[in-house]
Protein backbone atom coordinates (compact mmCIF):
# COMPACT_ATOMS: atom_id res chain seq x y z
CA UNK A 1 0.00 0.00 0.00
CA UNK A 2 2.70 2.42 0.72
CA UNK A 3 4.47 1.96 -2.91
CA UNK A 4 1.42 2.49 -3.98
CA UNK A 5 1.23 5.66 -2.35
CA UNK A 6 3.88 6.43 -3.08
CA UNK A 7 4.07 5.61 -6.90
CA UNK A 8 0.65 8.12 -6.53
CA UNK A 9 2.93 11.16 -5.06
CA UNK A 10 5.34 10.51 -7.95
CA UNK A 11 2.45 10.45 -10.57
CA UNK A 12 0.84 13.91 -8.96
CA UNK A 13 4.38 15.56 -8.72
CA UNK A 14 5.15 14.87 -12.16
CA UNK A 15 1.69 15.52 -13.70
CA UNK A 16 2.36 18.89 -11.60
CA UNK A 17 5.50 19.86 -12.77
CA UNK A 18 4.28 19.02 -16.64
CA UNK A 19 1.55 22.04 -16.24
CA UNK A 20 3.82 23.95 -14.22
CA UNK A 21 6.40 23.71 -17.97
CA UNK A 22 3.60 23.83 -19.86
CA UNK A 23 2.38 27.26 -18.51
CA UNK A 24 5.70 28.66 -18.65
CA UNK A 25 5.94 28.14 -22.71
CA UNK A 26 5.42 30.20 -25.18
CA UNK A 27 5.37 29.83 -28.81
CA UNK A 28 7.86 31.82 -31.04
CA UNK A 29 6.36 34.70 -32.36
CA UNK A 30 7.63 35.36 -36.33
CA UNK A 31 9.28 38.91 -37.00
CA UNK A 32 7.67 40.12 -39.34
CA UNK A 33 10.53 41.00 -42.25
CA UNK A 34 11.17 44.25 -43.51
CA UNK A 35 9.66 45.60 -46.43
CA UNK A 36 11.63 44.84 -49.57
CA UNK A 37 13.77 48.16 -51.39
CA UNK A 38 11.30 49.99 -53.43
CA UNK A 39 11.48 49.37 -57.12
CA UNK A 40 13.51 51.78 -59.06
CA UNK A 41 13.00 51.74 -63.30
CA UNK A 42 11.13 50.07 -65.18
CA UNK A 43 10.31 46.50 -65.09
CA UNK A 44 10.76 44.99 -68.66
CA UNK A 45 8.65 41.66 -67.93
CA UNK A 46 5.57 40.01 -66.22
CA UNK A 47 5.84 35.90 -65.84
CA UNK A 48 2.92 34.60 -63.94
CA UNK A 49 2.49 31.13 -63.00
CA UNK A 50 -0.95 29.98 -62.71
CA UNK A 51 -0.21 26.98 -60.51
CA UNK A 52 1.72 28.52 -58.23
CA UNK A 53 -0.34 31.40 -57.97
CA UNK A 54 2.65 33.67 -57.88
CA UNK A 55 3.44 36.62 -60.35
CA UNK A 56 7.09 37.73 -60.84
CA UNK A 57 8.37 41.43 -61.72
CA UNK A 58 11.82 41.30 -63.88
CA UNK A 59 14.28 43.37 -64.52
CA UNK A 60 17.15 43.06 -66.69
CA UNK A 61 16.12 39.28 -66.59
CA UNK A 62 16.12 38.85 -62.91
CA UNK A 63 13.20 38.34 -60.81
CA UNK A 64 13.17 41.90 -58.56
CA UNK A 65 9.61 41.47 -57.24
CA UNK A 66 7.24 38.32 -56.57
CA UNK A 67 3.73 38.11 -55.38
CA UNK A 68 1.12 36.07 -54.63
CA UNK A 69 -2.06 35.89 -56.98
CA UNK A 70 -5.73 35.45 -57.62
CA UNK A 71 -6.93 34.31 -60.63
CA UNK A 72 -9.93 33.23 -62.54
CA UNK A 73 -12.94 31.38 -60.61
CA UNK A 74 -11.92 28.57 -62.54
CA UNK A 75 -8.39 28.15 -63.29
CA UNK A 76 -6.99 25.39 -64.76
CA UNK A 77 -6.68 25.53 -68.57
CA UNK A 78 -6.47 27.99 -70.87
CA UNK A 79 -8.94 30.73 -71.88
CA UNK A 80 -11.71 29.26 -74.08
CA UNK A 81 -14.14 31.93 -73.93
CA UNK A 82 -16.31 34.52 -71.92
CA UNK A 83 -17.63 33.51 -69.20
CA UNK A 84 -15.90 30.63 -68.50
CA UNK A 85 -13.20 32.05 -65.50
CA UNK A 86 -10.15 30.94 -66.85
CA UNK A 87 -7.46 33.25 -66.82
CA UNK A 88 -5.68 33.24 -70.30
CA UNK A 89 -2.08 31.63 -70.64
CA UNK A 90 0.63 32.49 -73.06
CA UNK A 91 2.42 35.61 -74.67
CA UNK A 92 0.92 39.20 -74.04
CA UNK A 93 1.32 42.82 -74.08
CA UNK A 94 0.43 45.56 -71.70
CA UNK A 95 -1.93 47.68 -73.97
CA UNK A 96 -3.78 49.69 -71.48
CA UNK A 97 -4.02 51.48 -67.75
CA UNK A 98 -7.07 52.53 -65.96
CA UNK A 99 -6.82 53.94 -62.60
CA UNK A 100 -10.94 54.51 -62.66
CA UNK A 101 -12.05 50.77 -62.59
CA UNK A 102 -13.99 49.16 -60.73
CA UNK A 103 -10.92 47.73 -59.11
CA UNK A 104 -7.99 49.48 -57.82
CA UNK A 105 -5.95 50.26 -60.54
CA UNK A 106 -6.33 47.76 -63.72
CA UNK A 107 -3.28 47.12 -65.88
CA UNK A 108 -4.79 45.51 -69.13
CA UNK A 109 -3.66 42.76 -71.62
CA UNK A 110 -4.15 42.50 -75.21
CA UNK A 111 -6.23 39.75 -74.90
CA UNK A 112 -8.10 37.84 -76.82
CA UNK A 113 -5.24 37.91 -79.76
CA UNK A 114 -6.12 36.44 -83.62
CA UNK A 115 -5.50 32.75 -82.55
CA UNK A 116 -7.79 33.41 -79.30
CA UNK A 117 -10.51 35.14 -81.69
CA UNK A 118 -10.46 32.56 -84.54
CA UNK A 119 -10.24 29.38 -82.16
CA UNK A 120 -13.78 30.98 -80.23
CA UNK A 121 -15.15 31.81 -83.94
CA UNK A 122 -14.37 28.09 -84.67
CA UNK A 123 -16.89 27.12 -81.61
CA UNK A 124 -18.91 29.75 -81.78
CA UNK A 125 -18.13 31.80 -78.67
CA UNK A 126 -16.86 35.03 -77.59
CA UNK A 127 -13.34 34.65 -76.60
CA UNK A 128 -13.91 37.11 -73.59
CA UNK A 129 -11.96 40.25 -73.42
CA UNK A 130 -11.18 42.65 -70.74
CA UNK A 131 -8.10 41.14 -69.14
CA UNK A 132 -6.43 43.04 -66.14
CA UNK A 133 -3.84 42.90 -63.59
CA UNK A 134 -5.59 44.85 -61.03
CA UNK A 135 -6.19 45.34 -56.94
CA UNK A 136 -9.28 44.61 -55.12
CA UNK A 137 -12.72 45.81 -55.72
CA UNK A 138 -13.16 49.29 -54.94
CA UNK A 139 -16.44 48.43 -52.84
CA UNK A 140 -14.51 46.37 -50.49
CA UNK A 141 -13.60 48.48 -47.58
CA UNK A 142 -9.62 49.45 -47.67
CA UNK A 143 -7.04 47.32 -46.15
CA UNK A 144 -9.51 43.61 -46.88
CA UNK A 145 -8.69 41.14 -49.81
CA UNK A 146 -10.59 38.51 -51.48
CA UNK A 147 -9.41 35.26 -50.81
CA UNK A 148 -9.05 32.18 -53.58
CA UNK A 149 -9.56 32.82 -57.15
CA UNK A 150 -12.39 34.82 -57.61
CA UNK A 151 -12.27 36.91 -60.91
CA UNK A 152 -13.73 36.54 -63.91
CA UNK A 153 -10.29 35.44 -65.56
CA UNK A 154 -7.81 38.57 -64.44
CA UNK A 155 -5.08 38.71 -62.28
CA UNK A 156 -5.71 39.81 -58.70
CA UNK A 157 -3.04 41.52 -55.99
CA UNK A 158 -3.58 43.49 -52.82
CA UNK A 159 -4.39 47.45 -53.38
CA UNK A 160 -0.89 48.34 -51.78
CA UNK A 161 0.85 45.53 -54.75
CA UNK A 162 -1.16 47.21 -57.47
CA UNK A 163 0.58 50.76 -56.94
CA UNK A 164 3.70 49.45 -57.05
CA UNK A 165 3.42 47.61 -60.01
CA UNK A 166 1.53 50.58 -61.85
CA UNK A 167 4.87 52.60 -60.47
CA UNK A 168 7.22 50.59 -62.75
CA UNK A 169 5.18 48.84 -65.70
CA UNK A 170 4.41 51.09 -69.10
CA UNK A 171 2.46 50.16 -71.33
CA UNK A 172 4.42 47.82 -73.97
CA UNK A 173 5.26 45.94 -70.93
CA UNK A 174 5.71 41.39 -72.41
CA UNK A 175 3.53 39.47 -69.97
CA UNK A 176 4.14 35.56 -70.05
CA UNK A 177 1.26 32.90 -68.27
CA UNK A 178 2.05 30.32 -67.73
CA UNK A 179 -0.15 27.28 -66.98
Amino acid sequence: MIRFLRLLVYLCLLVGLGFIAASLYSPPVPVPLPPPPPLTGEIDRIVIEKSARRMQLMQDGKPVRTYQIALGFTPEGDKLRQGDGKTPEGEFTIDRRNSESAFHLSIGLDYPQPEDRERAARIGYSPGGDIFIHGQPNALPGGLQIKGDWTAGCIAVTNAEIREIWAVTPIGTKVEIRP
